[in-house]
């Protein structure tokens, strides 16, 4: 499945296009094979000249259909505007089986005629999934080719988040530095939609919401600016800002006034005329992975604020011009509690870990390599336990960390039992798809985005495709829904 060399997968495109140096040129479709083929090498290549060639490659045979990387931005504010609306966009975390994964979504999208999703990954699940920003960029490409899907991709850093911890110690530089060299990475893969998560500094202690504000909005307009002197010159990224905590205690109208106010008051400090958010993330009600019994299993329960979600996306829209509020943690609700989202006026709604549930419960998933996968996690998640967790409650919050080291094996499962759970994928993406009203909407898609015409370079490719996951990644702690 893997080329051996270049000069392998430059053969294999013969017919279809001619690299010649460090240029290529598009005359025609590959064969789904051949996708494949790239698609796994651009993961799995045994050397960065090889993996970086065929993430090139791929980008290119996309663009050449009409596949692109692009910012969200304008629809968002067209949604503020009062021009665009009745339905939430998907934000959907891809991180097991990434490539079947994705392919679902292309399937659902192209035959609901959605455009208004978004792929994304959080800063943590890079480490545990070890998907770098250039990699995941590559495969989402390759699974809209696949899939014959056709327009913009809106390539999402969800959770781009301070850890208190590191910035409450003399590490404090060197995280944000490091969150800056993220954003620069996810920034040059395509990522133009990129979520700044600094409401781990919200200090409830503080006496007014001013106050309690004040670091998240100061901060974030920091990162915002940042964002903003290294986007592409026909691009305006997409960002979003985060009032509180998710799994915290609910959000409400005055702390969206006191953030957002405190937030484009520290923004105009930071130099004149720079582009502000687009859209805000609030907490109603629901927590990162869902609420899971001492049996291990999630509670379908859990109760939405809608009435405050509905309040805050119209304070967002009339007072801010946002495209609304952005719901995160949803993907384990009772599965009718999603068309009220829309009702809500909710922009944006972040939906990941039913999706790993999903296949790690398949009935088709292979028992052997499940059992391998939990004893892995015992014996290398052990962080993960607390004294209170049952073993069902520690090996559901845990089980995420084996993805990563068993990656390989997850991609090269055989055909019938990764075509059988990829059409449950589907059909729950189909589903979700339509009670969140994006079907149909790539005509509003096309109406108010202009994808980005930027492709990197082979040579920054290639060099990209070095980049390895750390220890320090694969351990972090962070939000991811």
């Amino acid at each position: 499945m893997v080329f051996t060399s270049v000069a392998d997968l430059t053969a294999a495109l013969a017919g279809i296009a001619t690299i010649s140096a460090d240029r290529i040129t598009v005359t025609g479709a590959p064969p789904t094979g051949l996708v494949d083929r790239l698609a796994h090498t651009a993961v799995f290549g045994a050397t960065p000249e090889l993996k970086g060639t065929a993430r090139w490659a791929i980008l290119h045979l996309a663009a050449h259909q009409g596949i692109r990387f692009a910012s969200i931005h304008d629809l968002y504010i067209a949604m503020g505007k009062g021009e665009a609306g009745g339905f939430t966009v998907p934000a959907i975390n891809v991180r097991m089986m990434a490539y079947d994964t994705a392919r679902a979504v292309m399937r659902a999208a192209k035959g609901l005629d959605a455009g208004a999703f978004i792929l994304e990954i959080a800063r943590s699940e890079i480490g545990y999934t070890e998907q770098r920003p250039h990699e995941y960029a590559a495969v989402m490409a390759a699974a809209a080719l696949r899939e014959g899907f056709r327009g913009p991709l809106f390539l999402q850093g969800d959770h781009v988040q301070v850890a208190l911890k590191k910035y409450q110690s003399p590490d404090r530089d060197k995280e944000l530095e490091t969150l800056r060299g993220l954003i620069r990475e996810e920034i040059a893969a395509g990522f133009y939609n990129i979520d700044i998560d600094t409401s781990t500094l919200v200090d409830l202690d503080k006496p007014t919401l001013e106050e309690q504000q004040a670091v998240n909005c100061d901060l974030a307009a920091e990162f915002a600016a940042f964002i903003r002197r290294n986007e592409p010159k026909d691009v305006t990224v997409s960002v979003g800002g985060e009032i509180g905590e998710v799994g915290g205690k609910n959000s409400d109208v005055h702390e969206l006034h006191a953030y957002m106010k405190g937030f484009n008051a520290a923004l105009a400090t930071k130099g004149a005329g720079l582009v502000g958010l687009s859209k805000i993330s609030v907490q109603t009600g629901t927590a990162h992975g869902g609420f899971v019994g001492p049996d291990g299993k999630v509670r379908m329960d859990v109760k939405i604020d809608l009435v405050t979600l509905e309040e805050l996306s119209r304070v967002a829209r009339a007072s801010y011009g946002l495209g609304g509020a952005v719901q995160h943690g949803a993907s384990t609700l009772n599965a009718e509690a999603f068309e009220a989202f829309p009702r809500s006026g909710a922009c944006e709604i972040h939906l990941a870990t039913n999706f790993q549930n999903m296949v790690y419960d398949h009935p088709e998933f292979p028992a052997a390599l499940k059992a391998e996968m939990y004893a892995w996690i015992r014996e290398n998640a052990k962080e993960e336990k607390k004294a209170s967790d049952t073993d069902e409650q520690f090996l559901y919050k845990a089980r995420k960390k084996a993805i990563g080291p068993f990656k390989p094996q997850l991609w090269n499962l055989p055909e019938g039992v990764r075509a059988a759970i990829g059409k449950s994928l589907e059909d729950q993406f189909a589903f979700l798809m339509g009670k969140l009203k994006i079907d149909g909407t790539s005509a509003v898609v096309a109406k108010h985005i202009t994808p980005a015409k930027n492709i990197l370079s082979l040579d920054a490719s290639r060099k990209a495709a070095a980049g390895t996951i750390t220890l320090e990644e694969r351990k972090a702690e962070g939000l991811s829904d």
